[in-house]
């Protein structure tokens, strides 16, 4: 299969490649509390990040496939920022063994992945192993995810199936544009509508055996829990600010922070924010901002302190690292350079 072209004169934003995949999944699997899946698409380029620098993996020669896991709470569908190690083993073969990166694609959101190679039709069993969820957890995720996970996919590889999926090249003058493709149709999107509260899709996907994987996404600005403080822009990513009073959250007002990609509200993971309130030209509230997993609002980032914000009062947040999952084709040039998101409730 050809490998696509990189696109030129790429923004600083998420912008459209040159290219699209259809992915399918091998399989779902639950142990304990969580739920993982497994996928596979063609093997593609992609950029690691280390701090503000990128590196390009490229694809290599014996690169069959690409493989990609989704870990969610079985109960909820809440999404899981973690980390999963994977081993391949089968027909006599251990082709994989090692840390799956976390990873930004437009059409599969956020996930763990990495190409490998299989050189033998046949039978073949990944052993994924889960650690700890370190985000906070709230509500009904309070107390879990405190113990790693194993879990076995076993599935049938066979070249054909990688090189029958759907491969797209877009139209060159679309190539660079700044936008996102969808979400593929795994969450629902292609029959319309955008993930809901607590990153579940409005329509999830069936993977089999009764299991639905939900989309990545982030709660739209308009339908974000409790009260909207404002929105913003940096990097080109979205910002949606927001406070909220409620027990699960301790005493005090809950701040929450909702990062996400600009249209497909795809969550982002791996930074660290910080927020700064001024009233009356003074500091009153100068923190580190903590992941945070909660049911309804899904993974952001927040604080909960005995505050309450009043109209005038000047909010800055501050990125102090950028988001450090590896980015596919349309991500790489995005959420880099990440000045302060700052706003003044009304």
């Amino acid at each position: 299969m050809a490998r696509p072209p990189i696109v030129e004169n790429r923004p600083d934003a998420p912008y459209v490649p040159a290219s699209t995949e259809e992915m399918r999944t091998y399989g779902v699997a639950e142990v304990g509390d969580y739920a993982v899946s497994l996928s596979y698409t063609f093997p593609h380029r992609f950029w690691t990040i280390t701090g503000r620098e990128t590196n390009r993996v490229e694809v290599r020669d014996g690169d069959t496939l690409h493989l990609m896991a989704s870990v969610w709470d079985a109960e909820t569908g809440t999404v899981l920022p973690t980390d999963v190690r994977m081993t391949v083993e089968g027909n006599g073969a251990a082709p994989y063994g090692g840390q799956l990166w976390p990873m930004l694609a437009q059409r599969m959101g956020f996930h763990y992945g990495d190409n490998l190679g299989i050189d033998e039709d046949g039978t073949y069993a990944a052993t994924l192993r889960i650690t700890p969820v370190s985000a906070r957890r709230t509500g009904d995720l309070a107390g879990r995810f405190e113990e790693p996970a194993t879990a076995e996919i076993e599935f049938e590889y066979a070249s054909d199936d990688v090189y029958d999926l759907e491969f797209s090249m877009i139209d060159e003058e679309r190539r660079g544009e700044p936008g996102e493709l969808e979400l593929m149709d795994h969450f629902g999107h292609a029959e319309g509508g955008h993930g809901s509260p607590g990153g579940h899709a409005d329509q999830d996907h069936d993977v089999g055996g009764g299991h639905q994987m939900p989309a990545p996404t982030c709660p739209a600005a308009e339908e974000f829990p409790g009260g909207v403080v404002g929105t913003g822009e940096s990097g080109g990513a979205a910002f949606v600010v927001a406070t909220l009073e409620d027990e699960r959250f301790g005493e005090g007002v809950h701040l929450a922070v909702s990062p996400r990609t600009p249209e497909n509200r795809t969550m982002l993971p791996l930074m660290s924010l910080s927020a700064t309130v001024e009233r009356d030209g003074e500091a009153i509230l100068e923190k580190p901002l903590e992941s945070t997993l909660d049911p309804e609002l899904g993974f952001h980032y927040g604080t909960t302190e005995a505050l309450a914000l009043r109209s005038g009062d000047d909010v800055t947040i501050g990125i102090d690292s950028v988001p450090q999952a590896a980015r596919h084709d349309g991500y790489e040039t995005a959420f880099m350079e990440m000045p302060p998101v700052k706003l003044t409730v009304k």
